[in-house]
């Protein structure tokens, strides 16, 4: 997951320099929900290694 945000990340970069400012917001918007999920999904996965242990 964590490397479609870069993926989507790189392209809101390169269309964003290029001018395509639809396409970059779009992309930006899509690697920031993608990061967002990345992390809660991190966030839980943590949690539950700490319950299993305990």
């Amino acid at each position: 997951m964590l490397y479609y945000t870069l993926v989507f990340l790189v392209i809101a970069l390169i269309a964003g320099v290029l001018g395509f400012t639809g396409i970059a917001g779009a992309s930006a918007g899509i690697a920031q929900i993608l990061f967002f999920l990345f992390l809660v999904f991190l966030v839980i996965s943590l949690v539950m290694g700490l319950v299993r242990r305990g």
